[in-house]
């Protein structure tokens, strides 16, 4: 086990840890982002949605533990990596030149982390939080809800512009850090990496903004 605990906190293992965790994450939301698009087809359909996931809550749970422990890997990762990254270049240059070298995505991974943090913690206490240990067993109709105050909604919006900006970054340098950076590939993994980003930040955003100016019109 030394060894495993060695590897993962190295330099190079903790940027491959961020990857691959980054990577499930990736892969997690885009099958939720098609779960809650069956809220544009109403209650009924999104009813049924859920009442697939309650059929096999057990496997939830275990998923749901083996979600929580990747957030907690990769924020605690990137945490790391971000301070140990700033704390090389803060003795290295004299002159910071980040600016033209770096992108605005890579420089704020922390901040854009930070903030879909918070909003993380809101978001399962207001809506997960309520559905399985508040008794309020109506999932439609608790989403609906927060979904039709402004201020919630606004915030969600907000957060998922930063997750888009999040990804767009991170899903480039997930393969940049496994070794699928070859020049003549490179180019169509940025266009995936944006057109992915675009489409999870505004399929997840445009529910808030259905259910405060659409819904029930």
């Amino acid at each position: 086990m030394g060894w495993l605990l060695r590897s993962v906190t190295s330099s190079i293992g903790k940027k491959i840890l961020m990857a691959f965790t980054g990577i499930l994450l990736i892969i997690y939301l885009l099958i939720h982002l098609a779960g809650n698009l069956t809220l544009f087809w109403g209650a009924k359909a999104f009813t049924s949605y859920a009442g697939v996931l309650e059929i096999i809550k057990p496997l939830i749970r275990v998923i749901e533990i083996i979600l929580a422990l990747i957030f907690v890997l990769h924020i605690f990762n990137g945490g790391w990596v971000w301070f140990e990254n700033k704390m090389a270049k803060s003795k290295n240059y004299k002159v910071n030149a980040k600016s033209k070298n770096s992108s605005i995505f890579s420089r704020t991974m922390i901040q854009s982390g930070s903030i879909m943090f918070i909003f993380l913690i809101i978001h399962l206490k207001t809506i997960w939080y309520l559905y399985n240990f508040a008794g309020q067993d109506n999932l439609y109709k608790i989403v609906s809800t927060n979904f039709m105050d402004p201020v919630y909604s606004w915030f969600y919006v907000l957060a998922m512009i930063l997750l888009g900006f999040h990804l767009n970054h991170g899903f480039q340098s997930a393969f940049q850090t496994m070794g699928w950076n070859h020049k003549k590939y490179f180019p169509l993994i940025q266009a995936l990496g944006t057109i992915y980003s675009v489409v999870v930040a505004a399929g997840f955003a445009s529910l808030p903004i259905y259910f405060l100016y659409f819904q029930g019109r």
